[in-house]
């Protein structure tokens, strides 16, 4: 939770020292046509929902916690202008954590700590459709194109997640009560959609700030290693913040 306060404060001082900036660029414009696309890159913190059973299993062995799997994250849109206030957008992030651990109320054969760590990624790729609120910007005459200092939007779209859930280090035969060094790993992909909201904020025609959120849903099978185990949970909640600029044409 600290690290989810300290990511809130950052966001929100960022914002105040941008429409600082924006404030200053608003109004000017130049010989500029009306985008044909964007590239937008943010970071910030994901949130996993992680309910279901291999994630209840690891928090009641294990001494990882809920908010252990709270992690930075990373995330690229490439949007292309189909109206002043649609874009379709091919999005991707990343997330993921790798937690150290060990067996709650248990000790080894020397008395010691059994020791593990367990690693959680996804990486979602997904095809969006985004709507704002109202146009972007308006043209002047042929050539010139002024954006509009700040727009809401909000979209949904659908794509792959893949994921890894892995688990390596000492382990209990709860059998024998031995004590035994493992590697268990599950990987794969499948289909998942999301839904997102977010704002802009322009610098210039070419340059804006732009804070979204987005929630993902998605499950998945998980492999051998994790026999007798419901579907993995991949749904969550991620909050980014980052710059983006405006394709005046395609490269």
């Amino acid at each position: 939770m600290t690290f989810v306060r300290s990511s809130v404060v950052a966001l929100l001082a960022f914002l105040v020292l941008a429409s600082n900036g924006a404030a200053q660029a608003q109004g000017r414009g130049f010989m500029f046509k009306r985008p044909v696309g964007s590239l937008t890159l943010r970071g910030g913190f994901a949130v996993p929902y992680a309910h279901s059973d291999i994630f209840s299993f690891t928090m009641s062995q294990l001494t990882v916690d809920r908010s252990d799997l709270t992690t930075l994250a990373a995330d690229a849109d490439l949007a292309m202008w189909l109206t002043p206030s649609v874009d379709v957008v091919l999005s991707s992030a990343y997330s993921g954590r790798n937690n150290q651990s060990e067996f709650r109320g248990w000790l080894d054969n020397n008395n010691g700590p059994i020791e593990q760590r367990t690693l959680f990624e996804r990486v979602p790729v997904t095809l969006n459709l985004k709507v704002y609120l109202k146009p972007r910007g308006r043209e002047i005459g042929r050539f010139a194109w002024l954006p509009t200092r700040l727009d809401a939007y909000a979209g949904a779209g659908a794509g792959v997640m893949w994921y890894r859930f892995r688990q390596t280090g000492d382990f209990i035969d709860f059998a024998t009560l031995k004590v035994f060094n493992d590697r268990y790993e599950s990987t794969g992909a499948t289909l998942m959609g999301q839904a997102l909201a977010g704002a802009e904020m322009s610098l210039s025609p070419l340059f804006f700030l732009n804070t979204e959120v987005r929630y993902g849903f998605a499950r998945s099978g998980m492999s051998n290693d994790f026999v007798g185990f419901q579907k993995i949970d991949l749904a969550g909640f991620s909050a980014t913040v980052g710059a983006g600029f405006r394709f005046p044409r395609w490269p």
